[in-house]
């Protein structure tokens, strides 16, 4: 069996795919000065070019970890933006958390698992 892996460094790859299962690493956004909404968009925008590279798409969502800096201030935000992206007749196994990042600017991370 063949293992696809996608923009990889030394350090990792963004994407690895392997029998039927694509898994994306953390996904952050490009631009943290941003706010909750601002950075949401990018990270949703990101794992779509993702799930694309790895022959996938939001309907084919298994899997997503949410982990967020400040739930308490920013959850609704977020979850308002995921709701109008996540396709609602597919909707993934979900967890969302709250952590701190190594870099202060950084305000959520997604980590999805999808079918190819």
């Amino acid at each position: 069996m063949t293992i696809q892996r996608i923009e990889s460094n030394p350090r990792l790859s963004r994407s690895v795919v392997h029998n039927g299962v694509a898994w994306l690493s953390g996904i952050v956004a490009a631009d943290c000065s941003q706010d909750i909404q601002g950075q949401t968009r990018q990270v949703l925008q990101r794992v779509d070019e993702l799930l694309a590279a790895s022959g996938s798409d939001k309907r084919r969502l298994l899997s997503v970890q949410i982990w967020m800096k400040d739930m308490g201030r920013d959850f609704a935000a977020m979850n308002a933006l995921w709701s109008d992206w996540v396709d609602a007749e597919h909707t993934p196994a979900r967890a969302t958390a709250q952590v701190a990042f190594d870099d202060p600017q950084i305000l959520l991370e997604l980590i999805v698992t999808a079918a190819v």
